[in-house]
């Protein structure tokens, strides 16, 4: 009965300011968020709006670079903007944030260079961009192994907890203390397939235990692949991370004022002592899983024409509209998203591939020069080896 009743709960409206029509209209369950966007202007709106529509056209360009073969893989991120500004935009400079592999509009909102993402995809790179240099906004580098960056992110909250803790001659992790109040937070993003993994789940275990700042934001596009997220929770995702004890809400992930007002909350909370947060992010994943999917075999097409409706960057500029931004505005922001796509997909295509040197750079902190050097004598012959056929002949 217990177990039924459960079930039947009935959950809060998704948190949410703008409808889909762009148009003022809070939820009741956004009420208490509100206050967190006292301090964002009409330029910062515009900032966000530039952010979402440069970093699509990218996408859109990417796309096309992968079907011309170009590319081994591109991961789309179309109809995902709206949140992902929006979170990029509340997190403060001292924040870390670990991405999955979608979070292109984060990233470059956060100062990634779109030419960094790009050859990550394109093979041209072991990484993408250098986590510790400044300009890139304290966003690690992308987790294709699904999962992995929730262990990654709470092992390094806990650092930021005990490096605080430290300052005060504190090394105490007794059970059941309450968290300790730091100068940043740690953020890390996965999808709604992520969730039934166990990574996910244990690391919700050890941000509780240890009440980490940790920001857990699942991005809830409604499939994993070609799998329904009803396959996967019969219940809303956020409930989970309350029955580990953490505090977790759901919010309309296409609606960037939303995700920037409930994370700058949340934030605000991990980094006060108040322990690790989740929020689930409604969005849709307009395009395919990668560009080696194909949505049309498992995906209703009614669906996808019910969520283009609620099309972030469309609600956003609806909005925009309404407050009295001119069309200008919007023709600069076309024009400057092409030219950024245009100058990436010109740079990608005169690039090269680095030396396989290279691969053996920072792979050790401290690398043994014997184990170094035979790795480097074998990858040498193994190169050497595409030079020849089995009869021994070299190849022409």
């Amino acid at each position: 009965m217990l177990a039924s009743k459960l079930l039947e709960m009935q959950d809060p409206e998704p948190i949410r300011f703008l409808d889909k029509n762009g148009e003022w209209n809070p939820s009741e369950s956004a009420a208490v968020y509100a206050i967190a966007l006292e301090g964002v202007t009409l330029d910062d709106k515009q900032q966000w709006f530039s952010d979402m529509s440069v970093t699509r056209a990218f996408d859109a360009e990417c796309t096309n670079l992968q079907r011309q073969g170009q590319m081994a893989l591109w991961v789309p991120s179309l109809g995902q903007e709206g949140c992902q500004v929006g979170f990029a935009h509340a997190a403060d400079e001292r924040d870390y944030i670990f991405p999955a592999y979608r979070e292109h509009a984060l990233a470059y909102a956060r100062g990634v260079e779109l030419y960094d993402i790009g050859k990550t995809f394109r093979g041209i790179s072991h990484g993408g961009w250098d986590p510790h240099d400044p300009k890139n906004g304290n966003v690690h580098p992308y987790t294709l192994v699904l999962g992995a960056q929730a262990h990654h992110a709470v092992g390094y909250s806990l650092g930021q907890m005990l490096t605080e803790k430290a300052k005060h001659g504190d090394y105490s992790l007794d059970p059941g203390t309450p968290g300790t109040a730091t100068d940043r937070a740690t953020i890390v993003f996965y999808g709604d397939g992520t969730t039934s993994q166990g990574d996910a789940n244990e690391s919700m275990v050890f941000a509780a235990s240890y009440q980490t700042p940790t920001l857990f934001i699942v991005q809830n596009n409604q499939w994993a692949i070609s799998v329904p997220v009803a396959r996967q929770s019969r219940t809303p995702i956020y409930r989970r991370a309350l029955g580990f004890g953490i505090n977790a809400v759901q919010i309309d992930g296409n609606d960037p004022l939303a995700a920037y007002a409930v994370a700058k909350t949340m934030l605000g909370m991990a980094r006060g002592g108040g322990g690790p947060q989740y929020i689930e992010a409604l969005t849709y994943r307009i395009g395919a899983h990668t560009t080696s999917d194909d949505p049309t075999r498992y995906r209703d097409s009614v669906e996808l024409d019910e969520w283009r409706l609620s099309d972030p960057v469309n609600r956003l500029a609806a909005h925009l509209r309404a407050a009295g931004v001119g069309e200008e505005f919007f023709e600069q922001v076309t024009q400057t998203a092409r030219e950024k796509a245009q100058q990436v997909r010109e740079k990608l295509l005169a690039s090269v591939a680095p030396h396989p040197d290279t691969m053996f750079a920072h792979a050790y902190a401290s690398a043994p020069h014997a184990l170094r050097d035979e790795q480097r004598r074998w990858m040498a012959e193994y190169e050497e080896s595409y030079q020849t056929d089995v009869s021994g002949e070299e190849r022409v």
